[in-house]
């Protein structure tokens, strides 16, 4: 059978980002491939998304790190390649905890199942050397559909807080065998793509034990650091050293402009949004004050989103007797308790991305048959959550000619986090039904202010053109918080040209 013939082409390491592709030693595998290519393009309804399947293959980077020699990467999402047997074998998730190799094999075989609605790629490596696997679930999951959010989930980051691992196991079974029977699915596919990341600290799973609800045997990754502690920080440095779960991460969003963001942990009931640091968190611990993003309205409602679709969230009850509870299931990071260097302040301070960190159990690592209870208790949450990103402002930065305006700055006045246009040209900007006042930035051009009124019913289009400025103009840029040069924090390999499934 042809799948003898295929071999990995290459191994990635912890820096380094991309899926493991597979090369055929025999040309008529390229017919395969092209076949799979051509049905899973008419599956969907046309040839506006054929690609050349040597384009998809081919490698895009040569990388030097360090002293080491000249390597090929390849860093593009291609089909996997099945076979017959594979394809005919059943298809389903059971409510068990998948260790590594389990998660993988069934990653894997969903990819197989559903090759024109998933696409596979790590995003890098662990310590211990095990994939940072994402999956895509769209309509388009190895493209880009311009005009159309990317938005994510990642779970598992403490490796101990397993029960978020296994729901995304359970969301993606969920969507790929809902596309054709579920209108809601089918909708929020066709527009959406939704890039999930079952486990963030696959190392720390893996010695992490089942029936634990409480203590820190596999919380830390495999040199003992906690990973929702190893981010830049707004308010505070951070001097804890860089790990390589974190460096794939932050290269990971630096890459793909992600609209929405759900961060799932576990051992308590809440929906807790940024701040979760304060200027004042080097004298305060816990009963803090709140520490307040300018989208304060917005994070709020977001966090009620999750929080009201859950089954029991909302309801506010302690996970103890001897703790309060959240009001309406929602907390402030910083007023639950202040830290430094978490994942969710990063992403909104550095590129825009509104992430919500989702307490999903109140129980860490609960025995696997209580698995069914959590998974009803948190799927439409879970889906309804991802919806909001189709909420608020979109559009296009375009010069006079028509050409997508790349890295223009955009803010809503009074709201000092900005954000930026892709290559593209797209933004968008998850905001609450009113008037707001739109900047627009970038240089060579002439900035420009747009009035914009958002709506309750559908999100609101904007397209921006803006005008070259003649010989000698300048103009101030925008003040955001972090400052417009700071948006780019420091990567391992700064000469790594990575391409990802959005390209």
């Amino acid at each position: 059978m042809f799948h003898s013939r295929l071999r990995p082409v290459v191994d990635l390491d912890a820096t380094r980002l991309g899926p493991t592709i597979w090369r055929s030693t025999d040309r008529n595998m390229w017919v395969v491939i092209l076949l799979l290519q051509i049905m899973r393009v008419l599956a969907q309804g046309g040839p506006s998304t054929v690609s050349d399947p040597f384009k998809e293959a081919k490698l895009v980077s040569r990388i030097t790190v360090d002293n080491s020699p000249t390597e090929e990467r390849n860093y593009q999402a291609v089909p996997s390649l099945y076979n017959i047997h594979e394809q005919n074998e059943p298809y389903g998730i059971s409510y068990n905890y998948h260790n590594y190799d389990e998660m993988t094999k069934w990653l894997r075989a969903t990819t197989s199942k559903y090759p024109s609605l998933t696409a596979l790629y790590s995003i890098g490596k662990s310590v211990q050397g095990r994939d940072l696997w994402v999956l895509v679930v769209s309509a388009s999951p190895y493209e880009h559909m311009i005009g159309k959010p990317d938005v994510k989930y990642v779970a598992n980051m403490h490796g101990n807080e397993a029960v978020s691992r296994e729901l995304m196991l359970h969301l993606i079974h969920h969507l790929v065998t809902n596309y054709h029977v579920d209108p809601y699915i089918r909708w929020l596919m066709d527009n959406t793509r939704i890039h999930i990341m079952p486990s963030m600290n696959p190392d720390g799973f893996e010695v992490a034990k089942e029936g634990t609800c409480d203590g820190g045997q596999g919380r830390y990754n495999a040199r003992g650091f906690d990973l929702n502690r190893n981010f830049p920080d707004y308010f505070k440095q951070n001097n804890k050293r860089t790990q390589p779960e974190t460096d794939a991460v932050k290269e990971w969003v630096s890459k793909i402009q992600f609209v929405l963001s759900g961060s799932l942990h576990g051992g308590a009931l809440v929906a807790s949004y940024p701040f979760d640091n304060t200027p004042n968190s080097l004298f305060q611990s816990y009963s803090s004050a709140p520490s307040l993003t300018p989208d304060d309205d917005v994070f709020k409602h977001l966090a009620l989103t999750y929080s009201t679709n859950h089954a029991k969230m909302s309801r506010g009850v302690a996970c103890r007797s001897s703790q309060k509870g959240f009001r309406r299931g929602i907390t402030n990071g910083a007023e639950w308790y202040p830290l430094t260097g978490g994942m969710q302040d990063f992403n909104y301070v550095w590129y825009g991305c509104m992430e919500v960190t989702l307490e999903v159990s109140c129980c860490k690592f609960p025995p696997a048959h209580e698995l069914p209870k959590y998974w009803e208790d948190n799927r439409m949450a879970l889906i309804k959550f991802l919806a909001e990103a189709h909420r608020g402002i979109h559009g296009f930065v375009m010069d006079e000619n028509g050409n997508p305006v790349e890295k223009a700055s955009l803010k809503i006045k009074t709201r000092d986090v900005g954000f930026q246009s892709t290559k593209h040209g797209e933004f968008w900007r998850i905001l609450m039904p009113g008037m707001y006042k739109l900047e627009i930035y970038a240089d060579g051009y002439v900035p420009k202010d747009i009035d914009v009124m958002v709506v309750e019913q559908h999100p609101t289009l904007v397209n921006v053109t803006l005008h070259a400025a003649k010989p000698g103009q300048s103009f101030k840029k925008p003040v955001t918080s972090p400052p417009i040069t700071m948006l780019s924090p420091e990567v391992s390999s700064p000469d790594i040209d990575f391409t990802f499934p959005q390209d």
